[in-house]
């Protein structure tokens, strides 16, 4: 499973990987970003938490998670792991 937070979604939108330029990040991806760090300034879950979102690659679906900024420790996550797993199976992967 692959996951990678907002933030490393943004820093991985202007990024190149190993000297293939990357293509510029949609308008949708644009929205995404701009929406999680409005949601995120806003603390709508609490000082201590932040909204994540990420995509599971075997799943091949958008995943939302609650993580606590320090620990980094998953408060909640949507859907949960028992989803995605059946999204997995059900995908063939």
């Amino acid at each position: 499973m692959n996951f990678s937070s907002i933030s490393n979604l943004a820093s991985h939108l202007s990024a190149s990987t190993q000297g293939t330029p990357k293509p510029p990040p949609s308008e949708d991806q644009k929205a995404l970003l701009e929406a999680v760090k409005v949601v995120n300034a806003a603390q709508l879950f609490g000082q201590e938490n932040e909204v994540t979102f990420i995509i599971d690659r075997a799943a091949n679906i958008a995943v939302v998670r609650i993580v606590n900024k320090e620990t980094g420790k998953l408060v909640q996550q949507i859907p949960n792991e028992q989803m995605l797993r059946l999204a997995e199976e059900s995908s063939g992967r």
